[in-house]
């Protein structure tokens, strides 16, 4: 956590971004990041490390203006895309807690022309081990119990869930079997859950719970663990209303007025509006194609969002 005017009496106004990305070492090549006349290209330049650059150049402004009646933080998180797993969610406990007096909160994650996010889904993932009883393939009719079967059985079942306003549910990594001539005795795979509200996940770890103990193939069990995931960002009147103050800023000084959004990925917002902060979402870089190798945001939004910051720091 970066603090400008520590002394200064008035509640701070808090910027955060992540600095992690999905993307695997070395898989962008040499240079990782490459321009062209409009865009950057490049691992988590849209999400969201080019929105920490948009941080400290408002924070740079303030500073040239003189600017000392506020604290402004700059919380850079450091495992955001896997919701603080790492360290068992105590980044994010951190996070919450540098912020609990704070006037607002600015999450600086990828902005969309003319609109600002303060509803998000949250996600979770689920790891399944099935374990089966290994023999050779030409007995597989009469001997075995195939794990990988089985999993295939529980994966059509979870990807029936296709809500795109509700429930998701994407199955994305598996592994499992050591020969194609012998019957597999494990297998696992990972599904990434998608909830619009905390009561959609409550349904989830019930469903969950029930595919894992269905058995489709005779021999066979299955264990399912639950890793630590985002909650969903649900509509609060407070987020509504620090939007709004947010707008009256922007109109005054000529910028797009910034309708209310949503977006389906998860996020750091949500703990930050669970903890009772006033916070709005997505006013960072603008950019797309996230988390694929086509990442890039836009050079002119830098100087756009820069703008936004450093107006909300000078007149909330």
């Amino acid at each position: 956590c970066l603090t400008m005017n520590p002394d200064a009496d008035a509640r701070p106004l808090v910027l955060s971004g992540h600095m992690d990305t999905v993307h695997e070492k070395g898989s962008f090549g040499y240079p990782a990041v490459t321009e062209d006349e409009k865009k950057l290209y490049g691992p988590g330049v849209a999400d969201c490390k080019g929105s920490l650059a948009v941080a400290l150049l408002a924070m740079d402004a303030l500073e040239g203006l003189g600017f000392r009646s506020r604290p402004i933080q700059l919380i850079l998180q450091s495992e955001e895309e896997v919701a603080s797993a790492q360290t068992d969610g105590a980044t994010m406990a951190q996070i919450c807690e540098w912020a609990k007096n704070a006037i607002g909160f600015l999450n600086l994650e990828m902005y969309t022309p003319h609109s600002a996010v303060i509803v998000r889904k949250g996600g979770v993932n689920f790891t399944f081990a099935i374990t089966g009883q290994r023999a050779h393939a030409a007995n597989c009719a009469i001997s075995g119990a195939r794990a990988i079967a089985e999993a295939a059985y529980k994966i059509v079942e979870l990807e029936k869930l296709k809500d795109n306003d509700g429930i998701t549910c994407n199955c994305g990594v598996i592994s499992g079997g050591t020969a194609p001539n012998t019957v597999p005795d494990y297998c696992e795979f990972k599904a990434n859950i998608r909830f619009a509200t905390q009561d959609q996940l409550d349904w989830v770890c019930e469903h969950v719970r029930k595919i894992a103990d269905t058995v489709h193939v005779n021999g066979t069990s299955c264990t399912v663990t639950r890793a630590l995931g985002h909650p969903s960002m649900e509509y609060t009147e407070r987020n509504q209303k620090f939007l709004d103050t947010l707008n009256g800023i922007f109109d005054k000084h000529g910028l797009p007025h910034l309708e209310a959004g949503r977006r389906n990925g998860a996020s750091d917002a949500a703990f930050i509006t669970l903890a009772g902060i006033p916070c709005v979402d997505s006013v960072g870089i603008e950019g797309g194609n996230l988390h694929s190798l086509e990442e890039f945001a836009v050079k002119e939004s830098l100087k756009t969002a820069a703008k936004r910051v450093a107006l909300v720091a000078l007149e909330i």
